[in-house]
């Protein structure tokens, strides 16, 4: 077992293209996936475990949202864990491709773990508004269903993407250096819509109104940012098929 440095830049060499990456993910999540996947590997840990991990710091972080009285302690405290929940999720991937302990089976675990944390975070602050918040009306009971409505349907929707694209991919390879390079405007564009910026607003929670206007923000940003996604997914994989 290599020191924890060489650990290091072996992982470096084994990341995700950043294409479609938004800042967050490429400068703040990565590296520190990075950092805890090569104490993983220093532990002996296997991939699973260490989505098992990601899942135990999210789902106690959302359980926080859904059982506690907002406050701005709350909120300094489900933040950090679903930040930290977030980094050990991009964790499993890097050490499952550092070790090549990877496959099927921990590729549908992370799946379900990211889609079990979509449903259960936004049905967390669905109980949160209806138990704590004094909301001005309800209807704002409306928005949390409507956001988990929209980060379901794109979850899927770009999973399902992906599959038809690798297979796509294996009838017809694509040709050698046809990849466009990463955008660095396209990485700013993308922060509203990355799940670690999403995180950000439960710092709000000792504000009910601040928090109440700025999930509400990220959930229409979220709506926009579907409607792009599927009408950009649905022409490639039209070309695709014409290909």
């Amino acid at each position: 077992m290599g020191s924890t440095g060489t650990v290091l830049r072996e992982l470096r060499g084994a990341q995700k293209p950043s294409k479609g990456v938004s800042l967050y993910s490429r400068y703040v999540n990565r590296p520190a996936g990075r950092l805890l996947a090569a104490g993983a590997y220093r532990l002996g840990l296997t991939p699973n475990q260490v989505t098992a991990t990601s899942a135990a710091f999210t789902f106690a972080a959302i359980a926080a949202v859904a059982l506690l009285e907002p406050s701005w302690w709350l909120g300094v405290a489900v933040h950090a864990g679903l930040a930290v929940g977030f980094a050990f999720d991009s964790a499993d991937g890097q050490l499952a491709r550092l070790t090549g302990r990877g496959g099927p089976d921990g590729e549908w675990l992370d799946h379900v773990v990211d889609c079990a944390k979509m449903i259960l975070v936004h049905s967390a602050v669905l109980i949160s508004f209806h138990r704590f918040d004094g909301l001005p009306g309800e209807g704002w009971l409306l928005l949390p269903l409507g956001f988990l409505f929209v980060a379901v349907l794109t979850f899927c929707a770009g999973l399902l993407r992906e599959q038809l694209g690798r297979a796509a991919a294996r009838a017809a390879p694509v040709p050698a250096g046809a990849a466009a390079p990463a955008s660095r405007v396209r990485a700013v564009a993308l922060l509203p819509a990355d799940y670690g910026v999403f995180c950000l607003v439960f710092l709000l929670l000792g504000a009910p109104g601040a928090f109440r206007a700025g999930y509400a923000a990220l959930a229409a940003v979220h709506a926009v940012f579907l409607v792009a996604f599927l009408a950009k997914w649905f022409r490639e994989l039209k070309t695709l098929r014409a290909g």
